[in-house]
């Protein structure tokens, strides 16, 4: 029996389905690369996994700005549907930049044999948050987008 009124399906769905793929693909490489961070860094293979673990955080990343930016990527939809979000957007594009800078910065410490492990996990824990902020504020970018009632609607 339902309770309540039933719901069409959420404009947020159809918007974002094209792009869901290579969320789950940045997510799960992004997991690998921590539980190889989280290893012990005095093992003789400690910056060799983490060096390999980046890899594929790296090309999923490049592949989240391509299907995220440009003009029939996500945030152009995001921008067609709430103009009110341009600020949030351009947060997010800039934060791309930062990123992959951040991913360089550690793909360089885990290949330099000199770079202390200290400065590698630096490194990486600024990485890894700021992945996880860039996640955060996408997802509230899409909620404010297709969940936020602004009224004057029936």
């Amino acid at each position: 029996m339902v309770t309540g009124p039933i719901q069409q399906p959420s404009a947020v769905f159809e918007a974002v389905r094209p792009h869901a793929a290579h969320r789950g693909a940045l997510a799960g490489d992004v997991h690998a690369l921590a539980r190889a961070l989280a290893g012990p860094p005095g093992e003789p293979r400690f910056r060799e996994l983490v060096a390999l673990r980046l890899v594929p955080v790296r090309q999923s990343f490049a592949e989240h700005v391509q299907v995220t930016e440009g003009p029939s990527g996500l945030y152009a939809e995001l921008l067609a549907h709430a103009p009110r979000l341009y600020r949030g957007v351009r947060l997010l594009t800039r934060e791309h930049d930062l990123i992959a800078a951040a991913l360089a910065d550690l793909q360089e410490a885990a290949e330099l044999p000199g770079v202390p492990v200290d400065v590698l996990l630096d490194r990486a824990g600024r990485l890894l948050r700021a992945l996880a902020r860039h996640r955060r504020r996408g997802a509230d970018l899409l909620w404010q987008a297709y969940q936020t009632d602004l009224g004057g609607e029936t």
